[in-house]
């Protein structure tokens, strides 16, 4: 494991070298590259830092305990000893998951879709919770949530609702968000206290940059329209509203959030981007669906992957059956608990597919 540190440690020092050469500088796309590659290790550098300077310590710990006659300073250098030993075994636990491989998408933007799905006007309204879940949590990660394109329900919420999530490692941690979410609670039309069961589906795909799909601008047909909605004066009176065909594909992008018609051009084709390159992305989702129970929602969309019990305030996830009793404060935003369970999962089962 060490040689493989000292590897990776020195392929980091070797990037630092190329990212001044003048020659990968005037190469934008092989510098953005780099640069990432050069971020992505910087945890695994920053491991091995540490990991030698216990090693270090270990040995002039058991230096002392063969040499010195003094008791007092024994009894130091075992304390030591026997917590830098315990030190590197929790090191040796982060270090096996930090030389996972990783998906090179986990470190993009986010593209989030949520639609409403059974359960009419209720699985609207269940819509909107959860994209005030959403924003909610985002808002705790300090991460811009930009709106691209919504309709409305007819008594609230959302048909559909589609927006961009830019943070650091945003995709790697909402992707385990993708599948169909399920609500069980009583519905403000129901008279007798009955309680439904309504759906909403969640789609969370790594947003594209121009370096990641070839997007020709022959092939996109760009249409305007006058946007609805909140808006103020531009709404049904100016043509701002953005719709993008891609020929080839037939994939259609609206975008209607911004008063500025260019801004919605911006981000309709940052959606298109992500749109196009999801068809090859979501081979690689199969595949990983297929070892991993964890990204079962990614690989299969129509998977019930969580249920919001509301009369007894309970949130369980499937996929781990994991169930907790806390749906206000989950609803609110605090999602990460069930999200770091995930990950955590995930990552067993990789290491398990790493030792077979």
């Amino acid at each position: 494991m060490i040689d493989k540190l000292k590897a990776l440690y020195n392929r980091w020092l070797e990037i630092g070298e190329q990212l001044n050469e003048p020659t990968i500088i005037a190469d934008m796309k092989r510098y953005i590259k780099l640069s990432k590659d050069y971020k992505e290790l910087q945890p695994i550098v920053d491991a091995y830092k540490k990991y030698t300077n216990i090693v270090d310590n270990l040995a002039s710990a058991k230096e002392i305990l063969y040499n010195e006659k003094d008791e007092e300073f024994r009894n130091m250098a075992k304390a030591e000893f026997d917590q830098l030993t315990l030190d590197k075994e929790n090191l040796d636990e982060e270090i096996r998951v930090l030389l996972l491989p990783t998906d090179p998408t986990d470190n993009k933007n986010a593209v989030m879709e949520i639609r409403a799905g059974t359960g009419g006007d209720e699985a609207s309204l269940f819509a909107g919770d959860l994209y005030r879940m959403y924003t909610r949590f985002c808002e705790r990660k300090k991460w811009k949530v930009d709106l691209v394109d919504y309709a409305e329900g007819t008594a609230g919420g959302f048909k559909e609702i589609i927006f961009n999530v830019s943070g650091d490692g945003a995709y790697g941690i909402l992707k385990f968000e993708s599948g169909v979410h399920r609500v069980q609670r009583v519905p403000q039309t129901e008279t007798q206290g009955r309680v439904h069961t309504s759906a909403a589906s969640v789609v969370v795909l790594p947003e594209a940059d121009e370096f990641d799909v070839e997007l020709k601008m022959s092939d996109v047909r760009k249409d305007t329209f006058c946007s609805s909605g909140p808006g103020g004066q531009s709404v049904n009176t100016t043509y701002s509203a953005i719709r993008l065909t891609h020929i080839p594909s037939g994939i259609v992008v609206s975008c209607q959030d911004e008063k500025s018609q260019m801004k919605n051009f911006d981000k309709a084709m940052s959606v298109l981007r992500t749109r196009l390159y999801e068809q090859e992305y979501k081979k690689h989702l199969d595949e990983m669906s297929l070892k991993r129970k964890t990204m079962v929602s990614t690989g299969d969309r129509s998977a019930k992957i969580r249920t919001y019990n509301y009369p007894q305030s309970r949130i369980t996830d499937h996929r781990i059956g994991l169930t907790l009793y806390n749906l206000a404060i989950a609803m609110d935003g605090d999602i990460l608990g069930l999200i770091e369970a995930l990950q955590l999962a995930e990552n067993t089962e990789r290491l398990k597919e790493a030792v077979e």
